[in-house]
């Protein structure tokens, strides 16, 4: 007895739109443009803290250009390292998981390519390697310990708002941030049912 299969109706067939060459690069300029401004910020601030500590001492000290390279340099770091997707590995958990993972994981990645690109420029310079090994936090491993911690934290803020954005999505984060704030904001249909 030959059983007959019950074909219901054809599933709607969607295509998917990909983004076109400028749509992906815009979106990669903007990214970097996000990255780049928050690193330029922390830097600045940290050489702003390091010119005030100094000055105690009498020590000219300006590097807020110096913020401004380190902050495009590792922008493109991270930018590369976030498409390789770097950190991703607790993106399914409660937020807390995915941030503070990415945080520490790209604090090591900083420190790593601050590290490398220190010794490199001392290469170039005629210098060896250890004459060129950048002495992080005084080069004391309680004070590398701190500027990892002190890195490490100040990446928070910025990982929550990357983790916020792409559970919300995007438009909503910057409609509660930039927008109208939570006075015009009204959650998407499936953010409202996983609130019951």
């Amino acid at each position: 007895m030959a059983v007959k299969r019950r074909l219901g109706k054809p599933k709607p067939v969607v295509k998917e739109i990909k983004p076109t060459v400028k749509e992906r690069a815009l979106d990669e300029l903007r990214r970097f443009l996000g990255i780049f401004f928050y690193l330029w910020v922390l830097f600045g601030l940290f050489a702003l803290n390091d010119s005030i500590v100094l000055a105690e001492h009498h020590v000219n000290f300006k590097m807020q250009g110096f913020a401004a390279i380190n902050a495009f340099m590792l922008a493109k770091v991270m930018l590369v390292a976030e498409n390789f997707h770097l950190g991703q590995r607790f993106k399914d958990r409660p937020l807390v998981y995915p941030i503070v993972y990415r945080s520490v994981i790209f604090t090591l990645l900083l420190i790593c390519f601050h590290i490398v690109e220190r010794v490199l420029v001392g290469v170039v310079e005629g210098k060896t390697i250890a004459e060129s090994f950048p002495e992080i936090g005084g080069g004391s491993l309680r004070g590398i310990v701190s500027a990892a911690t002190i890195v490490c934290v100040a990446l928070i803020p910025f990982f929550s708002f990357r983790e916020l954005g792409r559970v919300i999505g995007e438009r909503e984060l910057k409609t509660l941030m930039l927008g109208h704030g939570a006075k015009d904001y009204v959650p998407s249909p499936t953010l409202r049912s996983k609130r019951r």
